[in-house]
C-alpha cells in the first residue's frame, strides 16, 4: 500500500518517465473544476500558436468555455482557499530541515502574491469577455452546430479575414483577465501532483483497489501505465477508497474488456 508522502518528500519534482500515459482522478469537485480549466486552458493556448483564421475561432470558444465555467461554480472563491491552504501548510515547513529551502521560498513567492490579486475587488476574470457584444454573438451561435459560418456572423467573418497579428493582440487582450486563474490552477494542480511520490503496483487480473486513509484527504489519483502494455486505465472512487481497472480495445469501436493480466503502474495518491 503506497504510504501518505512525508513532510521531506513535499515540494520536490516527481521523475519523468518515459513512454508511460498517465490518467487521474479527482476525488472532490475542487480538483475536478481545476482540472476542466487546466484543459480548457491548454487548448486556448494551442490555438493561440496557429495563425490560421479557424485557430483564432478554436481560441475564443475555448475562452467562451473558461468564462462559462468560472459563472458556473466560484473558482476565484475555491482558487483563494486552495491557494491559502497551501500557503499554510509549505509556511509550516520552513524549519524543516529535509526541505528545499529555495523552492520553498520561491513557491511561496509565487502563491502569494497570486492569492491577494484574486482577493482584490476590482479583479473579476472574464469581464473582457462578457461585456464585448461579438463575444456575445458568437457564445449565442456556438450551440447551434455550424453557427459560426460566414453568413450567421458576418462581422465574426470579417475579424477572422483581419491579419494573424492583429487577431493575436486582441486574443491576448481577452486572456488578460484571465491570466491570474491560469497561473493560480496551474501552480495548484501542480503542487497536488507532486504532493506524493509515485509508488509501484500491480493489478492482479487487470483490477487493483485501495481504502484511504480517513484522516488525510486524497485530492487526486494519478496512474502511470507504460504504454507497451497497451492498456488504458479506468479509475472511480470517493472520499473512502478507489479502484482501478485496466481495460483494452481488441479492436477499434468495440467495447473495451478488462485484462486478465497483472498490470505494473505507478500510482500516486496525492494528499496535498
Amino acid at each position: 500500500m503506497p504510504h501518505a508522502p512525508s513532510t521531506q518528500e513535499q515540494l520536490f519534482p516527481i521523475p519523468k518517465m518515459a513512454h508511460v500515459t498517465v490518467y487521474e482522478q479527482p476525488l472532490n469537485e475542487r480538483v475536478r473544476c481545476f482540472l476542466r480549466l487546466e484543459y480548457l486552458f491548454g487548448s486556448v493556448a494551442e490555438s493561440m500558436q496557429g495563425e490560421t483564421p479557424r485557430a483564432a475561432r478554436n481560441a475564443i470558444a475555448g475562452m467562451i468555455d473558461i468564462s462559462d465555467q468560472l459563472s458556473r461554480t466560484d473558482v476565484k472563491g475555491e482558487l483563494i482557499k486552495e491557494i491559502e491552504r497551501h500557503v499554510t501548510t509549505i509556511g509550516a515547513l520552513r524549519n524543516n530541515p529535509g526541505v528545499n529551502s529555495g523552492v520553498l521560498e520561491q513557491t511561496l513567492g509565487r502563491l502569494e502574491p497570486l492569492s491577494a490579486l484574486l482577493k482584490s475587488n476590482t479583479f473579476q476574470p472574464g469581464a473582457k469577455l462578457r461585456q464585448n457584444d461579438l463575444v456575445t454573438q458568437i457564445r449565442q451561435r456556438l450551440a447551434i452546430p455550424g453557427g459560426l459560418c460566414s453568413f450567421d456572423l458576418p462581422a465574426f467573418h470579417h475579424w477572422l479575414s483581419r491579419d494573424h497579428q492583429r487577431r493575436l493582440t486582441l486574443l491576448n487582450d481577452w486572456m488578460t483577465d484571465l491570466r491570474a486563474i491560469e497561473a493560480g490552477v496551474t501552480i495548484t494542480l501542480k503542487m497536488i501532483r507532486e504532493s506524493a511520490r509515485p509508488q509501484p503496483v500491480i493489478a492482479s487480473g487487470g483490477f487493483y483497489q485501495q481504502t484511504l486513509d480517513a484522516n488525510s484527504a486524497c485530492h487526486l489519483v494519478r496512474v502511470s501505465v507504460a504504454d507497451e502494455d497497451d492498456v488504458f486505465a479506468e479509475i472511480s472512487g470517493g472520499k473512502h477508497r478507489f479502484a482501478v481497472r485496466f481495460m483494452r480495445n481488441a479492436e477499434l469501436g468495440a467495447r473495451p474488456q478488462q485484462s486478465t493480466d497483472p498490470i505494473d503502474f505507478e500510482l500516486q495518491c496525492c494528499v496535498l
